[in-house]
């Protein structure tokens, strides 16, 4: 009901009727932590629904985001009474979905503990350099999507090499923590309530040796990640450039659609390097069908991903790694066959 009457408030962009329900909630009996995680958070669960539907704009996507984040600091927040310890929360470096981090920080803070939040795109350096100022028992490290898993991996080794655990969480790191595990960070957890849950067990021991990224991934040797990586912008342009002569009905694009067809390829590419990066082809195939879903939703012909994943192919012919996360996105596309895609076979 609660998390209903926010939500109706949110797509009004009626701030002030936002945080009447928050304090309504309150008075109700609502505790804290529910109205936090049950409540906001349900709300701008339902803005990632409803912009994934093309049903709201980015723009009304920011106006809602910001909303829900001024209902968070409507609660009302003990100080710590000093019994728990201090734990860092950060998004990592490139990543700018703040809430998600900034409601585990209240979450905590709701159970004791003292928090110290960094907010959004927080720089390795900065983040280390802070660690080293408060010496915290533990870092707690947000990432919303997979791109940002190689930042991730440089800032868990760069905490743990300064002695300090770190916990991970957020959707970058899969639906079940498998690359939480593959980059070694020392626990995860899918979200708050979660994560606070675990704390409350324990914190995880400091860690006693440091290590180098490239330890935890020897598949980045061949060098496949790297070339990607740098070679991006080119693979962007000879990509766009080949799907207006394969996908004819490009010349019939408004600028519009233009514009977001280079950004879906932008987004292919980052998403590719990561499979590489972690040699997990599920990043890029999850992120296809995704793609796929939110083309039909927006009136954009899915079917322009296959013979752009085949251009691709055709720039990367030297790079087993990438050819093969590139088939197993082909097969994954076709595999579910969406009415937009059978056109192409």
């Amino acid at each position: 009901m609660w998390a209903d009457k926010l939500w109706s408030a949110v797509l009004s962009r009626d701030e002030y009727a936002a945080l009447d329900i928050v304090e309504s909630a309150l008075g109700s009996g609502l505790d804290a932590e529910s109205v936090l995680l049950d409540v906001i958070g349900a709300a701008q669960h339902q803005v990632g629904i409803e912009w994934a539907a093309d049903r709201i704009s980015v723009a009304d996507e920011h106006t809602a985001t910001a909303i829900n984040e001024r209902a968070v600091a409507a609660l009302p927040i003990p100080r710590p009474d000093g019994t728990r310890g201090r734990i860092m929360v950060a998004c990592v470096d490139a990543e700018w979905h703040a809430l998600p981090a900034r409601i585990l920080a209240e979450t905590l803070k709701l159970r004791g503990w003292r928090v110290d939040y960094l907010g959004d795109q927080v720089p390795t350096g900065h983040l280390v350099a802070h660690v080293h100022r408060a010496n915290p028992d533990l870092v707690c490290l947000s990432g919303s999507i997979a791109t940002r898993l190689p930042m991730a991996h440089q800032a868990i080794t760069a905490c743990q090499a300064a002695g300090v655990p770190v916990m991970v969480g957020g959707a970058a790191f899969g639906h079940d923590g498998r690359y939480a595990r593959l980059l070694r960070a020392d626990t995860w957890a899918s979200e708050a309530r979660a994560a606070a849950g675990r704390l409350a067990e324990g914190l995880p021991g400091r860690p006693t040796t440091a290590r180098l990224t490239v330890n935890d991934l020897p598949h980045l040797e061949d060098q496949e990640y790297t070339h990607v990586s740098r070679s991006s912008v080119q693979l962007l342009q000879h990509t766009f450039d080949g799907l207006e002569e394969r996908f004819p009905a490009m010349k019939d694009y408004s600028q519009d659609q233009r514009d977001r067809t280079e950004e879906d390829l932008g987004q292919i590419i980052d998403f590719l390097t990561a499979a590489l990066y972690v040699n997990e082809p599920d990043v890029l195939t999850e992120f296809l069908q995704w793609t796929a879903e939110i083309l039909q939703a927006r009136h954009v012909p899915a079917r322009s991903l296959l013979p752009a994943l085949d251009l691709l192919a055709e720039q990367l012919r030297d790079y087993p790694r990438a050819l093969r996360i590139l088939e197993a996105g082909k097969t994954a596309l076709t595999a579910n066959r969406p009415d937009d895609l059978l056109d192409a076979q």
